[in-house]
């Protein structure tokens, strides 16, 4: 007897229930956010590195305020968006067509982290496991990770945020060239 072969409709239902749990699974984990948001002046641009293994990637982050909320937009060196992100009610929204980047959350969610000032640390991580010291800061984020976060002498930040993903994330100037 030749061996039954399902129909292909039902093989692609089958692929599109995987691919629904699959998307759900990754958009799950919210990473952690400050309950408000930091007092920062907006807006802010970076130069980022991204370091991945062997591999280094440059582009450019710029955070705005939009409304009630903050603006991620991540751009290649071309200008090209990476990932766009709104940060409002402290929840993560897609912002435009691309689609959702669990990866840029979390480093968007990790920079604000590095970038909120000493004194609100308290005040906006409260009942997260958190720790501080002059030139170095980390956040557990469950039993086996953490984000690392190191400033240098000429204000870059150097954030781990995983096992082998690291950024350098340096201030843009954004005063215009200096007169001759």
């Amino acid at each position: 007897m030749a061996p039954r072969h399902e129909p292909s409709h039902v093989s692609g239902r089958y692929l599109l229930l995987w691919l629904a749990a699959l998307l759900l699974a990754a958009c799950a984990r919210q990473p952690v956010l400050p309950e408000p948001l930091p007092d920062l002046t907006l807006p802010l641009q970076f130069h980022v590195q991204q370091h991945d293994g062997a591999e280094v990637r440059d582009s450019i982050l710029v955070v705005q305020q939009e409304g009630d909320g903050w603006r991620w937009s991540w751009l290649d060196p071309l200008g090209v968006p990476q990932a766009r992100q709104m940060l409002r009610d402290g929840q993560w929204r897609a912002d435009g067509l691309l689609p959702p980047n669990p990866h840029a959350r979390e480093f968007f969610a990790a920079l604000l982290f590095a970038l909120t000032p000493d004194a609100q640390l308290a005040q906006l991580y409260a009942g997260r496991d958190w720790n501080s010291a002059p030139g170095h800061r980390t956040l557990r984020i469950d039993s086996s990770s953490a984000w690392q976060v190191h400033y240098a002498q000429d204000g870059q930040i150097h954030l781990d945020v995983g096992p082998s993903l690291t950024y350098g994330v340096a201030p843009l100037d954004t005063t215009g060239a200096s007169a001759p």
